[in-house]
């Protein structure tokens, strides 16, 4: 009698990504399950290879890539009519040599915000979505250094950074009046008709808001009793634990924050992760997820290497 439980496929993937935020797709060749869809390089894993491993062995079987350096970032399941797979997706931001086609597939650069390729294979359209998503997410704190200080730190960076490349802030002052919150939203709200701000509103705030934004953050309570995925373009979650990171993904969340990852000024002799306990949380996360709790920018590499897409800073974003 067969065994009615498919078996699940291991398989490394690579995203490949140029510096100017470009990466690397590639198309089945004819003769293969899919042909003339496009995905991200990469093939199964080996029985006696770690996942890092075989995403080296098969950029350089099927690219001609060398010395490459990966780092883990989401984990997606998926079936098709031929198999069951498991998809290990990695970053890989270091290699030696130019792609070069091995395997009869085509290859394209392309940005994950202008995307001209199609069809895309199944498994591969959330994750193109979620590379939109940037390395550094900002909370404001308006409340704690002055509503103008706020405000001109905010507008100063918005002036420095690409059209191309907008700062993501989740707006969260519970500590302000409903007043106060009213008006700084409505001032947020007109900078980001003109300079390139992605505004996420905390679900701590009236619901009005997030739908005139670009999405919504859910505390941890509220992602507990959530019932349908809001609707809205954006939807991230505050994550404590793996139970949080599986609920936040079977809701249909975007993103997640998960920590603390270090000591915070706000919750002195909290209990932390470390990056060691990040690293375990992550190792199976179905969504991406950055960094909470004592980050600075320079702990973004550190992060990356845990698993996490970026981190997410309060104070250390406005300093």
């Amino acid at each position: 009698m067969s065994d009615p439980t498919p078996r699940v496929v291991d398989v490394a993937v690579g995203v490949i990504e140029r510096p100017d935020g470009q990466v690397l797709l590639a198309c089945r060749p004819e003769g293969r399950p899919y042909a003339g869809y496009w995905e991200f390089p990469g093939g199964k894993v080996e029985p006696d290879e770690t996942i890092a491993q075989a995403m080296s062995r098969e950029l350089h079987e099927e690219l001609g890539l060398t010395e490459v350096s990966s780092t883990p970032w989401i984990v997606v399941g998926h079936t098709y009519p031929h198999a069951t797979v498991r998809l290990f997706f990695r970053r890989v931001r270091a290699w030696q040599g130019e792609p070069e086609s091995r395997e009869g597939q085509a290859l394209a650069w392309r940005s994950p915000m202008s995307l001209d390729v199609q069809p895309l294979l199944p498994a591969s359209i959330q994750p193109i979505r979620w590379l939109t998503l940037p390395s550094i997410y900002r909370i404001s704190c308006a409340s704690l250094i002055g509503v103008q200080s706020f405000e001109r730190s905010l507008e100063a960076l918005l002036h420095e950074v690409p059209a191309s490349q907008p700062v993501w802030m989740q707006l969260r002052e519970p500590e302000l009046s409903e007043k106060d919150f009213s008006r700084l939203f409505e001032r947020l709200m007109a900078l980001r008709s003109r300079l390139p701000l992605k505004l996420i509103v905390s679900s701590r705030h009236p619901q009005s808001c997030w739908q005139q934004a670009d999405g919504v953050h859910l505390t941890a309570r509220d992602l507990a009793g959530l019932r349908e995925r809001p609707a809205v373009p954006w939807v991230g979650a505050s994550c404590h634990d793996r139970a949080d990171l599986n609920a936040a993904a079977s809701a249909g969340c975007d993103f997640a924050v998960l920590g603390p990852v270090a000591p915070t000024e706000s919750h002195p002799g909290a209990a932390v992760m470390g990056l060691d306990g990040l690293a375990e949380h992550l190792s199976l996360s179905r969504l991406p997820v950055f960094a909470l709790g004592g980050m600075k920018l320079g702990d973004l590499p550190a992060a990356r290497e845990a698993g996490a897409s970026g981190v997410a800073l309060m104070r250390a974003a406005w300093a």
